[in-house]
């Protein structure tokens, strides 16, 4: 049986308060009620607090680039499409540098699980802002305060027909673990934004901002019903939505994959000299 000990890894080197920790946690608790072993799945991070995570517990980790979170975890999900392929990235890892990265991961339905820890700031790098950081925050490097519209990430994967789009919040405990264990049981693309407070550079977007707003959808809300989904995602201010935004369910990338389809491609014969002979062919029609 998995305990949460099974899942130990090195000691958090966040702030204290910082909302990692809580997400952290409840991660580890989901992780143990689906009964899922470490060495069952990988996570695949970038850069940034965030992209410490798969640091602080057992599990197969690979650690990229900037913004390059979803390739990797997209290459690994096409060669062993079997396995439970997880990403975590921060606001600025993923909605800045990973932008286009995102879309595209939305628009093939790969079954990867992003849950992006949203601080609304860059905390990596000393409080910079990013592209969730509210209009009219002043950070060090926007003195006179930010000048654009801050993106919306649930918005843009409505719009995308992400087949999962969800918010949780890091102060929500028992939500968010909720939100974390459907995001892993959904057949194709899971996005999944972690509001979450940054105690040492986010001097707005604090618990005391957040448990003022933040409020659970209520009973009856049609998930499926994309219209309404998009109208819901529009909602931020005064009021901001947690739970499932959308949700459908339609063919995933590798299930329309023929050469894996039937079989993971790592369990498929390989003939190293097959391919040896391929590539001298090639190469001599260069040479």
């Amino acid at each position: 049986m998995v305990t949460l000990e099974d899942y130990k890894g090195q000691t958090p080197a966040w702030c204290p308060g910082c909302g990692n920790h809580s997400i952290l946690k409840v991660f580890k608790e989901a992780l143990v009620e689906l009964a899922i072993e470490p060495g069952t799945f990988v996570i695949v991070s970038g850069i940034g607090q965030a992209g410490k995570f798969p640091h602080y517990l057992r599990c197969n980790a690979f650690n990229g680039l900037h913004g390059r979170t979803l390739p990797v975890a997209t290459g690994i999900k096409l060669s062993s499409h079997d396995m439970l392929v997880i990403a975590v990235a921060g606001d600025g890892d993923c909605y800045g540098e990973g932008g286009n990265h995102l879309i595209h991961a939305i628009r093939r339905n790969i079954g990867v699980k992003l849950f992006v820890h949203d601080n609304q700031i860059y905390g990596l790098t000393k409080g910079q802002a990013s592209p969730t950081s509210i209009e009219g925050m002043k950070t060090k490097t926007q003195p006179f305060g930010v000048l654009s519209e801050p993106l919306n990430p649930l918005s843009l994967a409505v719009a995308l027909d992400c087949s999962f789009v969800a918010r949780a919040y890091a102060g929500d405990q028992e939500h968010l673990k909720f939100i974390i264990k459907e995001a892993i049981r959904h057949r194709g693309f899971s996005l999944v934004d972690i509001l979450q407070p940054c105690v040492t550079f986010n001097k707005v977007n604090t618990y005391g901002w957040y448990q003022k707003r933040v409020y659970h959808i209520e009973e009856g809300y049609n998930e499926r019903d994309r219209f309404v989904a998009f109208e819901k995602s529009l909602e931020w201010g005064e009021k901001i939505p947690l739970g499932i935004i959308y949700r459908n369910e339609r063919p995933t990338f590798e299930e329309r994959m023929p050469v894996i389809k039937d079989r993971p491609l790592i369990e498929q014969e390989f003939d190293f000299e097959e391919v040896k002979k391929r590539i001298d062919s090639t190469l001599g029609e260069f040479y």
